[in-house]
């Protein structure tokens, strides 16, 4: 994806980067899709300033002082470089109308759009050194929030029709989640909690520690404490890596089992014994994020 300008004596156009993680599990989607929330455009926010005063600090573009005219004007298109999956155009709006209001985004893609190279995503309008200033921040988080969607769209389709859904992950940049949880949603993934304040996860670490204070204790005992002292509908999730750690979460009633890092022949062993004792239960797998592995 880039920025192309169309002027008296040139045209160029920036790359784009991809990235992005996604990972196989089970859950009910969640969540609007192709807008962000309030709290979403909050955290945009924030970004928006961070990226913007490391790239200004407080000085401006020297360049842009120095060699653009106050009144100069100029139409913009930004431009696809590579296939993929558009996301990131409302954080790109609320970036130019920081930087100066009088900017017009003209949209001709919205994200959740299929890309393919050439295709003109958006114009841009408006003073010439406000376009220039902010481009490479805005191609900056077009980029990075369409390659999660782009690689979140592979692994959906590699799933299709078997009634698997892709959820992402609390292993996101700093600052990122929200906006990076938003990419995962346009890609058609479904977001699984937001963090160590929505869902209870217990993990071999918990375990590890839950059975120092309580050595006779199981791994049902620990689900079952979880249940007792956590607000009523909190979610209650424990990850098992092998089958006897399974057939013991079972016996305490988790809403969900994390099958961590299974081959897939132990997989299907543990979706039939989670079918054969615990049906209602969801069940969610992890694989190292690779589309082989998840295809």
């Amino acid at each position: 994806m880039g920025v192309r300008k169309k002027s008296r004596h040139n045209e160029y156009e920036f790359p784009a980067t991809d990235d992005g993680i996604a990972q196989v599990r089970t859950m009910n989607e969640i969540a609007t899709k192709q807008e962000l929330t309030q709290t979403e455009q909050a955290a945009a926010r924030v970004l928006i300033d961070a990226a913007l005063a490391e790239d200004l600090n407080c000085v401006g573009d020297l360049t842009c002082r120095a060699l653009v005219g106050a009144d100069e004007r100029a139409e913009v298109q930004v431009v696809a470089r590579d296939a993929g999956c558009l996301a990131g155009i409302p954080v790109a709006e609320l970036l130019f109308d920081k930087l100066d209001g009088t900017v017009h985004w003209t949209e001709h893609l919205s994200d959740g759009a299929r890309l393919e190279p050439g295709d003109v995503v958006g114009t841009l309008s408006g003073p010439l050194g406000t376009l220039l200033s902010g481009e490479r921040t805005a191609l900056n988080f077009l980029t990075h929030l369409s390659g999660v969607a782009t690689l979140t769209r592979q692994f959906v389709e590699a799933v299709a029709d078997t009634g698997a859904q892709i959820l992402d992950t609390r292993k996101t940049l700093p600052g990122y989640r929200l906006l990076q949880k938003y990419a995962v949603r346009i890609g058609g993934g479904t977001n699984h909690r937001m963090g160590l304040f929505d869902a209870c996860l217990i993990k071999d670490n918990h375990l590890a520690a839950w059975s120092e204070s309580h050595p006779n204790a199981s791994i049902a005992d620990a689900i079952l404490r979880a249940r007792s002292v956590l607000p009523e509908g909190t979610s209650i999730e424990v990850e098992v890596d092998t089958l006897e750690q399974l057939t013991e979460a079972l016996i305490g009633a988790p809403d969900m089992v994390l099958l961590d890092n299974m081959s897939p022949a132990l997989l299907v062993k543990a979706v039939r014994i989670r079918d054969t004792h615990a049906p209602s239960i969801l069940r969610k797998g992890t694989s190292g994020g690779t589309l082989e592995a998840d295809a």
